[in-house]
């Protein structure tokens, strides 16, 4: 008993040190370039790796007050650096009034919104019809279709991955199957122009499936089923490599 509250003790001791270094760190900005300290006046500097950590830490003191009234409404709040998702029954009159709201907590803040039946949130498009949630892949104005071009001198088995991750994640997005199909063939299209060989595209579609025990081709009856088996599949966790003992070599 006596070790486990240590134990609760210790972790509430490491909590609240973060928790110290955050504000020392949002409140003075300070990163290292070149081995020299720089005071950064406003914002964060553009391509340090401290930026993205400055930014989190800003919108977890931002965001708290925020989380907590969505989620004691029932609603559901999601942030990605600076992307937020909300789902909740509000009319889109309050909703806006809320977000007024909040863009007086912190005035280096200025949400916008984006309500509708149809919402984009990171690649994801979301559509509600009558009630129904249609989800397929999302891209961007500005998207090329353009990848890893198959002569280039990357190795082969990171080409391979390409259509092998790109059908994985139409799988996952694709909430029917007809708009599985429609991703995937906009999919090979953009492989065949990137120098792809149509066998490879396909040998890397065919391998997809049996990664989760799944023998049957995709077919609009055992769509939704094969679907949520993928969808429920653990991610495997990142194996640590050990540098100092391991020698990668690649050849053609």
């Amino acid at each position: 008993m006596l070790d486990q509250l240590k134990l609760k003790q210790v972790g509430e001791l490491k909590v609240e040190t973060i928790i110290r270094l955050n504000r020392f760190v949002m409140t003075n900005n300070y990163f290292s370039y070149n081995g020299q300290f720089y005071h950064q006046v406003r914002g964060g500097a553009m391509g340090s790796p401290l930026t993205l950590t400055i930014s989190n830490c800003y919108m977890y003191f931002f965001e708290k007050q925020l989380v907590n009234q969505i989620r004691n409404s029932g609603g559901l709040y999601f942030r990605y650096t600076d992307d937020i998702f909300i789902t909740i029954n509000w009319s889109a009159t309050h909703l806006l009034k809320q977000i007024e709201r909040w863009n007086k907590f912190d005035e280096n803040i200025n949400l916008s919104a984006n309500i509708g039946s149809i919402v984009n949130f990171l690649d994801l498009n979301m559509e509600n019809q009558d009630g129904q949630l249609f989800t397929t892949v999302f891209q961007k104005p500005s998207y090329e279709p353009y990848y890893l071009p198959f002569n280039s001198i990357h190795p082969l088995h990171m080409k391979k991955n390409i259509p092998f991750a790109m059908l994985l994640r139409a799988v996952r997005y694709c909430s029917t199957f007809q708009l599985f199909i429609n991703e995937r063939e906009k999919l090979r299209m953009a492989l065949l122009l990137t120098k792809y060989p149509n066998k490879i595209i396909d040998e890397q579609f065919n391998n997809m499936l049996p990664k989760f025990n799944i023998i049957e081709p995709l077919t609009s009856n055992n769509y939704v089923r094969y679907r949520q088996i993928v969808i429920n599949s653990p991610i495997k966790e990142k194996l640590l490599v050990n540098y100092e003992k391991s020698i990668f070599v690649h050849f053609t």
